[in-house]
């Protein structure tokens, strides 16, 4: 049933990336100012974070089973609520509500694959699980655009409504007998503190947030790049889909074999200073086709860094905590997109100087991560 898990991640980040061309549209249509629109925008991770913590802890204490049916269930009815919004404050509360509903489900979801993975497939496995975030990360935008110029935006939420709906009543005829739940007496009652204490993990953490750090970068100053150069919105969506395509391509080729023979920490350290490279170079590049060869080099970075640092978690973890490992993970991936883009845009960054500025960094951060050493305390 590992496939069907995997259909459950694609399927909880299509629903991320398929709001990405929406909401802004969306808010301004029920009259949303500019401050209400951001809002609108920035509520769905601040929720989502929330959502991540509440699931790692409750998938210890309950196993990954229950939490992964309550969070498909929930998003489901989150989703079918934005047709009912008459207006920007409304809005807010269904954004705050599926941005929460939805944290619950990424956590469990990696929990399960993590523990079901075989020793000496785990590096393999991550990077299968990476290929099925980078299809969301494909497919959903162009399917939202498309669906949406020729419906409308709750048109776009009501398809996926019923989609996390019936994955959730699949998950209860087909995952119920085959995910072990793990009882509260068996959880391992882990300090936060000890838990942070870990290096591995908190590494792990630093990986995941400078990781969505970048990308928060990216999507904000791409399209200022591209249009600086004369393009237009088009053009950005192709770039990105131009690193996304090719971090696909190393997840699923059998190069994906090296995260299992070379340890995580050195293809981790690989992964984001080849990202740091890839948009130091963007920032000096003036032409459209080099753009297109440098955002594949930043894919390649972001295929060898994702995996590995599921990787790392892995080995720095144990099952009885492994759920709380995630759920700080993933929000930790929340928390680094709105940081990059805020804060690139509270330095009032050109689009080169932003990427500038982010590509050094990230080669900043590999190097720590590579040269401290390794201490665990919670393992």
């Amino acid at each position: 049933m590992r496939i069907f898990v995997y259909i459950i991640v694609f399927f909880s980040f299509f629903d991320l990336f398929s709001q990405l061309p929406i909401i802004t549209p969306f808010a301004v249509s029920l009259g949303a100012t500019p401050f209400l629109t951001g809002l609108a925008v920035g509520m769905y991770s601040f929720s989502n974070t929330i959502g991540n913590v509440a699931s790692g802890i409750l998938t210890d204490r309950r196993g990954p089973f229950s939490i992964l049916l309550c969070g498909l269930l929930l998003t489901g009815a989150s989703l079918f609520l934005y047709r009912f919004a008459d207006g920007a404050t409304y809005l807010l509360f269904i954004r705050f509500l599926h941005g929460l509903t939805t944290g619950l489900i990424v956590p469990a979801a990696f929990t399960y694959l993590a523990n079901s993975m075989k020793e000496g497939k785990k590096g393999k496995g991550s990077a299968l699980s990476g290929a099925f975030v980078g299809f969301a990360a494909v497919i959903g935008p162009a399917f939202s655009g498309i669906v949406a110029s020729k419906t409308n935006e709750v048109t776009v939420l009501n398809i996926t409504a019923v989609i996390m709906i019936v994955l959730g009543l699949l998950s209860f005829i087909f995952l119920r007998s085959k995910i072990t739940l793990q009882t509260k007496a068996e959880s391992d009652p882990l300090s936060i503190r000890s838990f942070f204490q870990n290096s591995l993990i908190i590494k792990a953490f630093s990986g995941a947030f400078f990781l969505m750090f970048s990308q928060g970068v990216l999507a904000y100053m791409l399209p200022l790049k591209v249009m600086a150069l004369g393009f237009d919105t088009q053009t950005s969506g192709l770039l990105l889909s131009t690193f996304g395509i090719v971090a696909i391509l190393v997840f699923v080729l059998p190069i994906n074999n090296v995260f299992d023979t070379i340890k995580p920490i050195k293809t981790l350290t690989f992964g984001m200073s080849t990202m740091g490279l890839g948009l130091i170079l963007i920032s000096f590049s003036n032409h459209i086709l080099l753009l297109y060869m440098l955002m594949g080099l930043y894919g390649i970075g972001f295929a060898f860094l994702f995996p590995s640092l599921n990787s790392l978690l892995i080995e720095a973890t144990h099952k009885t905590y492994r759920g709380k490992a995630y759920g700080y993970f993933y929000a930790f991936f929340s928390i680094g997109v709105v940081v990059g883009s805020s804060l690139t845009g509270l330095l009032r960054l050109t689009a080169n100087e932003g990427f500038l500025f982010t590509g050094v960094l990230l080669i900043v951060v590999a190097s720590v991560i590579f040269l401290k050493k390794d201490h665990a305390t919670a393992s």
